[in-house]
């Protein structure tokens, strides 16, 4: 067991012969005699020599390491936080967290692990990267692995949940070319990515010492949501994952990418708007300046091109271009015979802790064609995901959006075929114009740049290797898909209003506590098990379909047709003979289901399932779902594989086609960013 007690506490504790120190850890407060979970806080993976100088893989501890307590995090503004308006949970509903900030201390990760692991269990492991901008934690409440590893080992698959923290906003992403000159008198390689290259430190870490915590090296998922996505992004496309690739696999949720990553000149130039404004005229009196100074500057970019940190050939954006002539389902045959050996292991399930991840890295699965690594990508986003710039894009008028749009587009045909798409004109009432001012910049910002990103990993695979899926299930607390609802649902920690606290007759409640005074108040995070039976109750054979859901008791696709959608849920499984709901009634006065909210218990647990089940799946090295056909999450909790056809029902992929596409990636992208400020040019994102 690499979780043992002590004779005089109940801490678990991991010796770790190759850092020398064991490490004492917690009881996770879910953690119960059949699905024990323990947490290791707070472990320093790397130290930071100077203020605006690159990390430093840590590998020095202390013989006994405390890592009960979380350490500290990236200091930041105090921003309202963001939990309340997104998830729409009241103040006093946010289990309360309180952070050391300081930036010489914050690089620290927190390890989440099933507590009956062997040390060579080798567990599949899965990295996440926090988004947030210039704010945020990888120690978040939010983000907490606890009820996620323990739905892992429920479904026999148990993996292990990494979190971390990395410097954030202009401590994280400065550069120019006199802070270039500075770091390479002082031995450093590159300028700015101070934040991205902690993070490959984690990765780094991770990769290096797993082991003693059960997990596979040589198996890791790296996943984030919002500019942690972006971020994934920025990893797959690095150097370092070309030399050295020390990831297996990737998942991109919501991604909110830079509309173009700057030179080290570009980004001087931004930088040094910055310092003029709080009175830094060099190198040496920007690292002079106060913490609490620091953090209220804007960070004038979030990632920079400086020659080092991306892979040779990297065509400054990690959005590529539209390809026109790419099809999603009509790649030559010989491209579709491309073969990968991690898509046929799904069904070879191991034991639920003895037995060794089977899925290796897929640095080996690529064309000749590109000597780097090609790993498998799991991609997706939500249907409105304008709510981070919702605020600021608000106060536009019909005339100031119209100027604003064909000042940017310089031209006027594209502007024109852009306005005409999403309805806008000089005169478009108020009423009506924040509707469309919503839909075009969550395309631009997120649905559009996700769906290039997949087209394009398509062209890289062969056509394989990339599962896309769609996130339309109204969140909890809102009843909209809203930016990141999906991460209510995977890491399943959100306080759950009323209705979905109210759960049927066939659920149990469960309450968790803890005396820990660094612990999340898990009282007041209510979260509701499966029935025995409910990861087979759908009727679908896990091996054949490894969602192992059926489609929801109320099929709604937007704006496609019903005919299509039937034929779909036939051909995937979902529904039928063996759908223990296709008998139900759809009468509201014959069946009490009507009654229900939009999210409900059963909605909720439902969703959950699927989502869980499917990131765990495809950790394990399976495949997910049909990657050539798009999994949808949601509406009203429907969950099944579907066409691309309802794919362009459920996304506007017809004005994609007609306003976005001719503009080009680095006008939409500069068009998101500028209606997402709004007028006064501020976002809180």
């Amino acid at each position: 067991m690499i979780a043992k007690a002590s004779q005089d506490a109940d801490e678990p504790v991991v010796p770790h012969s190759d850092l020398r120190t064991t490490f004492s850890g917690i009881v996770h407060p879910v953690s119960t005699p059949e699905a024990p979970v323990h947490q290791y806080r707070g472990i320093k993976y790397a130290t930071i020599p100077a203020r605006f100088r690159q990390s430093r893989l840590n590998t020095t501890y202390l013989p006994q390491t405390d890592a009960s307590r979380y350490g500290a995090i990236c200091p930041q503004a105090d921003f309202k936080s963001v939990e309340a308006d997104l998830y729409g949970i009241s103040d006093d509903g946010i289990p309360k967290q309180i952070f050391k900030q300081n930036e010489f201390e914050c690089l620290n990760l927190n390890i989440t692990c099933p507590g009956n692991a062997p040390p060579d269990a080798g567990l599949p492991v899965m990295l996440w990267i926090h988004g947030g901008g210039n704010r945020g934690s990888g120690s978040s409440w939010l983000f907490d692995g606890g009820s996620f590893v323990q739905k892992s080992m429920q479904l026999e698959k148990p993996v292990i949940l990494v979190t971390f923290n990395y410097r954030l906003g202009l401590l994280g992403c400065a550069a120019s070319p006199a802070l270039r000159d500075d770091n390479k008198a002082a031995g450093d390689e590159g300028v700015g990515n101070y934040g991205l290259r902690d993070q490959q430190r984690a990765i780094e870490w991770v990769h290096r010492f797993i082991p003693a915590f059960g997990g596979d090296a040589a198996n890791i998922t790296l996943f984030g949501a919002g500019t942690g996505a972006a971020d994934v992004l920025c990893h797959l496309y690095s150097a370092s994952n070309a030399t050295h690739p020390r990831i297996a696999r990737a998942i991109i949720q919501s991604v909110l990418p830079a509309p173009e990553v700057p030179t080290v000149p570009a980004a001087g130039s931004m930088l040094s708007r910055t310092m003029a404004a709080v009175r830094a005229f060099n190198v040496a009196e920007l690292r002079d300046l106060p913490i609490d100074v620091l953090v209220k500057c804007a960070a004038p970019c979030h990632v920079v091109d400086d020659g080092v940190f991306f892979r040779k050939g990297f065509g400054g954006t990690i959005v590529p271009e539209h390809d026109h002539s790419h099809h999603l389902h009509t790649e030559a045959p010989e491209l579709r015979a491309f073969a990968h050996r991690h898509m046929h292991s799904a069904s070879r399930s191991p034991s639920p802790i003895r037995g060794r991840s089977r899925s290796r890295p897929a640095h080996a699965h690529h064309s000749h064609s590109h000597p780097h690594p090609i790993q498998p990508l799991l991609i997706g986003d939500c249907a409105d995901e304008s709510d981070p710039w919702a605020l600021p894009a608000a106060l536009w008028t019909a005339s100031g959006l119209v100027r604003r749009i064909r000042a940017v587009c310089q031209s006027l045909s594209l502007s024109n075929a852009l306005m005409r798409a999403y309805d806008i004109a000089p005169h478009t009432p108020a009423g009506e114009l924040a509707a469309h001012i919503r839909d075009l910049v969550t395309d631009t910002r997120v649905a559009y740049p996700t769906e290039c990103v997949v087209r394009a990993a398509r062209r890289e695979r062969g056509g394989k290797g990339v599962w896309r899926y769609v996130f339309d299930q109204e969140g909890p607390g809102r009843g909209v898909p809203h930016h990141e609802v999906d991460i209510v649902y995977l890491f399943d920690n959100v306080p759950l209003p009323e209705q979905v606290q109210t759960p049927p007759a066939e659920f149990s409640d469960r309450f968790y506590d803890s005396d820990d005074d660094d612990a999340v108040d898990f009282s007041r995070l209510r979260n509701y098990p499966r029935s025995p039976d409910s990861d087979t109750d759908s009727g679908v054979d896990d091996n054949d379909k490894n969602l192992g859901l059926c489609m929801a008791r109320f099929s709604h696709t937007p704006n496609a047709d019903n005919a299509d959608s039937d034929s779909d849920a036939a051909d995937s499984g979902f529904g039928g003979e063996s759908d223990p709901f296709a008998s139900c009634s759809l009468d509201a006065t014959a069946s009490p289901l009507w009654a229900y909210p939009t999210v409900d218990a059963y909605t909720y647990t439902r969703i959950r399932d699927a989502v869980q089940r499917a990131w765990i799946t495809f950790a394990y090295g399976g495949a997910p779902w049909n990657e050539e056909r798009v999994c949808v999450f949601g509406p009203e909790g429907e969950v099944g594989e579907r066409s691309e056809a309802i794919f362009e029902g459920r996304r506007r992929v017809g004005k994609w086609k007609e306003a976005l596409e001719p503009l080009g990636m680095h006008l939409v992208g500069k068009l998101g960013a500028e209606l997402g400020n709004g007028p006064s040019g501020r976002a809180r994102y």
